[in-house]
């Protein structure tokens, strides 16, 4: 079976020389920008499609008659395709878990931080040649609401508690290995000074920070999505935003990507963004790239 890394870029492709071997499977590499149009031609000689964070829209991937498999780079796959209808035409989606716990925790804190202190608003200003200082919130001592306590929320819940932070967590089934509070999803939105999303998106999860949730939200908490855009409702975020009653958030993730040029969060002050970079790192690349890799190898070995 023939493989295609569909959409290498620049920052994954160091990482892709340092985990490839001379015994892996063959794989080709596409580096070049391609539009959803050419996806038919790009995939039309391959069985298995290795996908960073490119859409594969049904009625295209139908017209795909060798494709068989879709290795994509993450959990989020729900995003960028339908999985079911894929599994309909005999195309299995293959997703990676696990492979950058720590640097989306990470991630996660520092946007918490600059939503905190403005940091982001106020380094607009300076490089506009406004001297304004802001005044922030300090944490210590705040509580922070976790929704999701898998391997990214229990290590966000780690750092939090590292910082002096109060820890609520909730999660669709009971954890007791990780050391948070948990309470009530309704509970906790309306305890917490910061709320921060740590779910797979799926028909369950999809929309679940909704209009009256967002509304329970204690008045001027911070929301900080590192996880998927869809699972909450922009609309309403948008309009508590613009209300002040969120006083700020912080996100990685968008129902469509990359935001569009006119969307209302770049318009608003109190929102800090980021291209979907919490995985980002150059030690969860080679980790990701390397489980891909052997994906493809399990799939193409002999039978």
């Amino acid at each position: 079976m023939k493989t295609l890394f569909i959409d290498c870029n620049d920052q994954l492709a160091g990482a892709w020389q340092r985990v490839i071997a001379a015994d892996d499977p063959p794989i080709v590499v596409n580096r070049q920008p391609f539009e959803r149009g050419d996806l038919a031609r790009l995939l039309a000689d391959f069985d298995i499609c290795v996908d960073d964070h490119s859409y594969m829209p049904t009625e295209i991937v139908c017209t795909c008659p060798r494709l068989r498999h879709i290795v994509f780079l993450g959990t989020g796959a729900a995003s960028y395709m339908n999985v079911a209808e894929l599994a309909a035409l005999g195309i299995s989606v293959h997703t990676i878990k696990g492979y950058g716990d720590i640097a989306v925790a990470e991630h996660t804190i520092a946007l918490m931080f600059a939503c905190a202190r403005d940091v982001a608003r106020m380094d607009r200003a300076l490089r506009a040649g406004t001297w304004r200082p802001l005044e922030g919130v300090q944490l210590f001592g705040k509580t922070i609401g976790i929704v999701g306590l898998g391997g990214i929320g229990a290590e966000v819940v780690r750092l939090a508690r590292g910082i002096g932070m109060n820890v609520l967590g909730w999660n669709r089934t009971p954890r007791p290995d990780v050391a948070a509070a948990q309470v009530g999803l309704d509970e906790l939105l309306e305890r917490s000074d910061v709320v921060s999303i740590h779910l797979a998106l799926n028909d369950d999860t999809r929309g679940l920070i909704d209009r009256p949730r967002i509304a329970r939200m204690k008045p001027g908490a911070m929301l900080i999505n590192t996880a998927r855009g869809a699972l909450v409702d922009e609309g309403s975020l948008v309009d508590a935003l613009s209300r002040g009653t969120i006083r700020h958030a912080g996100l990685d993730v968008f129902h469509a990507e990359p935001l569009a040029a006119n969307h209302p969060l770049k318009s608003l002050q109190n929102v800090t963004l980021s291209a979907h970079a919490a995985f980002r790192t150059p030690e969860a690349s080679t980790t990701l790239l390397r489980r891909a890799i052997d994906i493809v190898r399990r799939l193409t070995a002999p039978a």
